[in-house]
């Protein structure tokens, strides 16, 4: 079978891979959608934490169950994605409840190889039924279920002002969710496309350019000037995370969903005067892949909105570089298997 490999920094290579085996407690999956995500464009780009080389990237798949063993409820043909965070079951974290952050986490397309061929096998605990959803729709639950963990970290309450840094897909998801919970959505971005999409696909009321002089004032006039209990970083970028301190109402919480490898900084007594909350949050469990699949089910998000470049599997290695340019306005490029 054809496999996509990120042979190195800037280097994909298309290679011919053995069917996988048959396992005990492993189901095989006919991959027909690769959603491409943040975390393969920094692969690609040499800059992904966590990562070696080489290695077929792609974890936001969707595709055909072919053949499986211990899984229950299941059917061969059935169209169907999965959680992507192979976890331990046995660390105080899988313990817990949270899977998600597992100690031994082995996240497919980034610790091991991922979908970015047209035939993957995964645990058969990790399958996550199609519930009649598309393909297309199927692929993008993941990066979904990463902003409604996101949310629910934040605990989120009908009529809070929730800041969202960042509007790239993961923002995004952030911003859907948060309305949805019934808060009042404010997204930050530099990418003035991007902010347009927020007004026009989302209907996110108040956009603000983060390299404005005034966006304290902004938000003060938005927020009635109490600023926002909940900011939620969705950049990874070391500078936009560290001026987010500033931005928080006393009483707030400050959500990392972006990854950042530099330490950060910020002032101590500015923080603790407020009160405030910092955490983070990582991947999403099966709570948040069901919850999305529900809202997609009951028409509360349109997940194709998203997908503004698609490309057939045998041409994506051509056309991934091109993705990295914000000049091509790439919100979710699709590839179809």
């Amino acid at each position: 079978m054809k496999a996509l490999v990120c042979t190195e920094p800037g280097c994909f290579a298309y290679q011919s891979k053995t069917y996988p085996e048959k396992r005990q407690g492993y189901a095989i999956i006919k991959i027909k959608r690769i959603g491409v995500c943040g975390t393969d464009l920094h692969a690609f780009k040499g800059v992904q934490p966590f990562f070696s080389y080489p290695r077929t990237l792609g974890h936001e798949l969707a595709g055909e169950l072919v053949e499986f063993t211990d899984a229950p409820g299941f059917s061969i043909g059935e169209t169907v994605t999965f959680i992507p965070y192979f976890n331990c079951g046995t660390c105080i974290a899988c313990r817990t409840g949270k899977p998600n952050c597992c100690t031994q986490i082995n996240v497919c397309g980034v610790h091991s190889d991922g979908g970015m061929v047209e035939y993957l096998s995964v645990p058969s605990y990790s399958l996550i039924h199609g519930e009649g959803l598309s393909f297309d729709e199927l692929a993008l639950v993941e990066p979904l279920a990463i902003g409604a963990h996101g949310i629910r970290r934040a605990a989120v309450q009908k009529g809070e002002y929730v800041l969202v840094i960042g509007a790239g897909p993961i923002g995004l998801g952030i911003m859907e969710f948060a309305r949805i919970a019934g808060a009042t959505v404010i997204a930050m971005d530099i990418n003035e496309a991007r902010l347009q999409f927020c007004k026009e696909k989302l209907n996110i009321e108040y956009v603000i350019d983060a390299a404005s002089v005034d966006v304290g004032d902004q938000l003060m006039e938005i927020t009635s000037n109490d600023m926002p209990t909940i900011v939620i970083d969705a950049t990874g970028n070391r500078k936009a995370m560290e001026n987010a301190f500033q931005y928080m109402a006393n009483t707030a919480r400050f959500v990392l969903v972006g990854l950042q490898r530099e330490l950060l900084s910020f002032s101590h007594p500015e923080f603790h005067k407020r009160e405030a909350t910092l955490m983070s949050s990582r991947n999403a469990t099966r709570q948040d892949f069901e919850h999305v699949i529900a809202c997609m089910k009951d028409g509360l998000i349109n997940p194709k909105t998203y997908i503004t470049h698609r490309v057939a599997f045998d041409d994506a290695a051509n056309q991934f570089e091109s993705w990295l340019d914000p000049s091509a306005g790439v919100i979710k490029a699709m590839i179809e298997v």
